[in-house]
């Protein structure tokens, strides 16, 4: 019994013995984790960006500049197959390419001069002899605007025709100008001369037409881009950067964006179109662009009584309203101007040219970088300003995953849009294509488009939320010109704001219109967008843009001589936007402040309620909804960022920071409403949509409230309270996105 007790005792000894020894070298080669707990908890490299940094060349982009501006590359030109044809070659290049890329064909409707009749404007006599005809294609200064590809100035999507009648001069095309105009004259039959600026391009002849105009011409005044300077024989290119004066702005004449027979479905060849006739935005009569040396000549002839002092321009003359027609002392006096316009339309082949890095942990969360590729003639500044700064940032980029010294966390997707110049088209194709892929996976957008406008400053407009990682990258990179100086504290000298949060920091617009391709990735999808560029010391011009926008003279002379001799502001962007890109690809929280965007909608809200209160008030429509939601979504966004910063999140469950990511990622979704504004094509975003009113404030109610007296509309002020509800509604809804999951 004694024996079978000992034997028992020492097999319990070594068995315990053995589990321990066993239990302490199964947890000791336990310790070492899978090698995926260490990726799925990398964060952001600080020395691979420092590399990023140090690698982009301002001489590789001024040779990309070179190369994209050998010709013109309009559209669905030979030209633009040619820009094709160079993205595919640098992305699949098996050195520093990406590791995917592709073409993306779209069937999109298109408007274009007819070579063989060129549009005319001509003054015309009584006996149709003809007194004065206005140049068909701008001056040449050298060989750039003598290739014969370089397209004739004209008004894209604007019907032919042949209108002719007396002259009248109607400023910006407004309606408040054209109903002023009205006041004074009939508009029956005349040809209404306008501006460039204060009211969009189609709007310049859609605000005309119900007064009877039968045609309009468009002009850029010396005032809005030129500071005044006319003369080219000292004064403008190719002497400075300023238009000379047969300078002409070439444009898409549409309201709204996308492919104008396809509306919310991609433009395949195969899918439904609209007949012609249904399509909306587009002038409904004839409209043609002209340079300011014909404006002048006609503009200084016109009788009638003098024009407002806030419609006057840089000419050396009054100008008039007209009589309409032109003075009696005048050449052309009891003559007609008279419109020959030949355009017409085609559906054609389009191309986008995608690209991809994979990512490695989350290859299913997308980082966009997108610009458009086609020009209206060489388009040095725009696009290729902002194609050359990708093609860098894709070069360095791809030869680190090339050498295999890094790969995103995230996936990241170039896109090179075309057809943009027509309505954004490519970029709108492709959200409508891939609609709810993007919706589902898509982290954020970074739109470089004329990625150097001049060489004084940072400009960026965003969604709230990605301004933080904005600051951060132009923290790291010096100002161009300026080594002691970052471009973050260089922009805050130019352009800056008091917040409570962070005290003064540089001012990031809104992305409130249409005016680039992020146009479908925030009001269509809801992604948390940003458009980046340098641009010019504001307090030195008043110019409405850079002078050569969408002339002849937008080549690669103009950029290196005028815009970025060196092209270090070029280089200066290259490393801010892909500072921001690495950043939203890398970091293991997405790099979206909350808090930032509770700060906009608290300075809409207190707009809101000093413009409206009062009357919504005297009308028994209650803003305290309204006030809710905004302190709700202020409450939620707090409390997330306190989830954030009190977590270990590196050492936590991989799934508690997927979940944070998707609320932030997914944030912009939840302010979409399909049904907000069904006039507005392509608009669902109900922050950020486009406003009538342009005010500082939530675009909805702005609008509503604007159009509820107007005597032609019924129930306005029913309208101002269904917006008010859309609006607290939303915002409520957004607040909830960031609370627990329960």
């Amino acid at each position: 019994m004694l024996k079978q007790v000992l034997i028992a005792a020492v097999c319990g000894a070594v068995m315990l013995t053995a589990g321990i020894l066993i239990g302490h070298y199964g947890i000791s080669s336990g310790s070492s984790a899978p090698a995926w707990v260490k990726d799925v908890a990398r964060d952001v490299d600080e020395s691979l960006i420092e590399k990023f940094l140090s690698e982009v060349d301002n001489i590789q982009i001024q040779e990309n500049l070179r190369e994209l501006t050998k010709v013109p590359h309009m559209a669905t030109t030979a030209g633009d197959e040619r820009t094709v044809q160079l993205m595919l070659k640098r992305w699949q290049d098996p050195d520093t390419g990406l590791d995917q890329a592709w073409r993306e064909e779209y069937m999109v409707y298109l408007s274009f001069p007819d070579p063989k009749n060129p549009n005319k404007v001509t003054v015309v006599s009584p006996s149709a002899a003809v007194l004065y005809t206005a140049r068909e294609k701008e001056k040449l200064y050298g060989p750039d605007q003598d290739d014969p590809e370089v397209v004739q100035p004209y008004a894209a999507y604007a019907p032919a025709g042949h209108p002719q009648g007396k002259l009248v001069y109607a400023n910006e095309g407004k309606p408040s100008d054209y109903q002023r105009l009205n006041q004074t004259l009939d508009l029956r039959g005349t040809i209404a001369i306008t501006r460039y600026g204060g009211a969009g391009r189609a709007a310049k002849a859609i605000n005309a037409a119900p007064y009877g105009v039968a045609g309009v011409l468009v002009y850029t005044d010396p005032l809005d881009i030129n500071d005044g300077l006319m003369s080219d024989v000292n004064e403008t290119y190719p002497h400075s950067w300023y238009l000379p004066p047969s300078g002409v702005e070439r444009g898409s004449f549409t309201s709204r964006y996308g492919d104008l027979l396809t509306p919310y479905l991609a433009a395949k060849e195969e899918t439904y179109r609209i007949p012609v006739e249904n399509i909306t935005g587009i002038p409904p009569i004839p409209i043609q662009p002209i340079g300011f040396e014909d404006a002048y000549a006609l503009i200084c002839e016109l009788g009638g009584q003098p024009a407002p002092a806030d419609w006057q321009g840089a000419f050396n003359c009054t100008y008039n309203f007209g009589g309409p027609g032109f003075k009696p002392t005048s050449a052309f006096n009891n003559s007609d101007v008279k419109l020959d316009i030949y355009n017409h339309e085609e559906v054609k082949n389009s191309s986008n040219v995608m690209g991809v890095i994979r990512g490695s942990v989350e290859p299913d969360r997308y980082v966009i970088y997108g610009n458009h590729r086609d020009s209206w003639v060489h388009g040095a500044i725009d696009p290729s300003s902002g194609t050359s700064v990708m093609l860098e940032v894709t070069r360095v980029l791809g030869r680190m995953v090339k050498q295999g010294k890094w790969r995103p966390r995230r996936s990241i997707i170039f896109g090179s849009w075309g057809a943009e110049e027509f309505g954004l088209i490519g970029s709108a194709e492709y959200t409508e294509q891939y609609f709810a892929k993007l919706s589902e996976r898509t982290v954020a957008y970074i739109n470089v488009d004329i990625s150097v406008f001049a060489n004084a400053t940072l400009r960026a407009s965003a969604i709230p939320s990605v301004q933080n990682v904005i600051f951060t990258a132009a923290k790291q990179v010096k100002a161009p010109g300026l080594d002691s100086t970052s471009v973050y504290d260089n922009w805050i000298r130019y352009a800056n704001r008091t917040s409570a949060a962070h005290g003064t920091i540089p001012r990031v617009g809104f992305l409130t219109g249409a005016g680039s391709d992020y146009a479908a990735f925030v009001h269509y999808l809801g992604i948390a967008s940003m458009d980046i560029s340098y641009t010019y010391d504001r307090t030195k011009t008043n110019a409405r843009i850079y002078p050569a926008y969408h002339t002849a003279y937008d080549t690669f002379d103009y950029a290196a001589k005028f815009i970025d001799p060196g092209f270090i502001s070029h280089q200066a962007v290259a490393r801010t936007a892909g500072n921001v890109l690495i950043r939203l690809a890398d970091s293991l929280v997405l790099p979206l402040n909350c808090s930032d965007y509770a700060e906009i909608l608290e300075m809409y809200l207190k707009n809101a309620l000093h413009l409206y209160q009062d009357q919504l008030t005297a009308k028994n429509i209650s803003m305290e909804p309204l006030k809710r939601a905004v302190a709700k979504f202020r409450s939620a966004a707090t409390q997330l960022d306190q989830v954030i910063q009190g977590s270990d999140l590196a050492n936590e469950t991989p799934l508690k920071v997927r979940r944070i990511n998707d609320q932030l990622m997914l944030l912009d979704r939840a302010f979409l409403d399909p049904l907000a504004f069904p006039e507005k094509y392509g608009y669902r975003h109900v922050i950020w949509a486009s406003s009538g009113a342009n005010l500082p404030t939530f675009p909805g109610l702005a609008d509503s409230f604007a159009n509820a007296d107007l005597p032609e509309l019924t129930g306005g002020w029913e309208k101002v309270h269904h917006q008010l509800s859309i609006l607290s509604q939303a915002i409520e809804g957004a607040a909830h996105t960031l609370d627990d999951v329960i």
